[in-house]
């Protein structure tokens, strides 16, 4: 599994699709984990028509990007101090259906969060969430048992910039972060090696190398 560092959400999408089209076309494909973090951006999925061009122009107005995407799930926001994850897994390979794999996304964020004693836990929607509020955001896609996207884990990030949205569509529930929850500052790369203890035994690729 490579690992990967870009900060243009539209950058990371295109190449998501480069690399969903070489797991289909390739003779030896493997599992690819893009690791991200990126500059200011709201991105709406699939439903993407329920955002006017105004609520795109308004929110363009403060300082972020808009894109809109394939992925499943409305709007979130994704920006400094957010760990932003997406798989490009074969799920027939790996022998996973996609409620499984997004079961198995869910645990490894739950277990990170167990490592710093919060109790994370899942909801009716999707993701993980620490009481009322939403941590760690997912939303992916699959073509022909390929993923792309996939989780947003916020660590410091700024939650103001979700006051400006409801996010995921989902209403009367918050936002929070690893660094509010334990009143101090947990960085993107202070997360980025417990992600990845956590995540492999979850899927199973505790044989696997991981590779800057």
């Amino acid at each position: 599994i490579n690992l990967m560092l870009i900060s243009i959400f539209v950058q990371a999408l295109k190449l998501q699709q480069c690399l969903v089209k070489w797991q289909h076309e390739s003779p030896n494909p493997f599992p690819i984990l893009l690791m991200l973090q990126h500059d200011p951006v709201y991105t709406v999925g699939l439903r993407s028509s329920v955002y006017t061009e105004q609520e795109e122009s308004n929110l363009l107005a403060i300082g972020a990007d808009f894109v809109r995407t394939n992925r499943g799930g409305l709007i979130t926001f994704h920006g400094p101090g957010q760990l932003v994850v997406y798989p490009i897994f074969n799920l027939g390979a790996m022998k996973l259906g996609v409620r499984e794999y997004v079961y198995q996304l869910e645990e490894t964020i739950i277990n990170l969060c167990e490592r710093y004693k919060l109790h994370g836990e899942r909801s009716p929607h999707t993701g993980v969430w620490i009481a009322n509020d939403k941590i760690c955001a997912m939303g992916i896609n699959t073509q022909r048992g390929i993923t792309s996207h996939g989780l947003a884990l916020n660590c410091n990030t700024d939650l103001k910039w979700f006051d400006r949205i409801v996010p995921c569509g989902i209403h009367g529930r918050g936002v929070t972060s690893l660094s509010r929850e334990l009143s101090r500052d947990v960085t993107v790369e202070n997360t980025l090696s417990q992600f990845l203890r956590h995540f492999a035994p979850v899927f199973g690729s505790d044989s696997l190398d991981f590779n800057d």
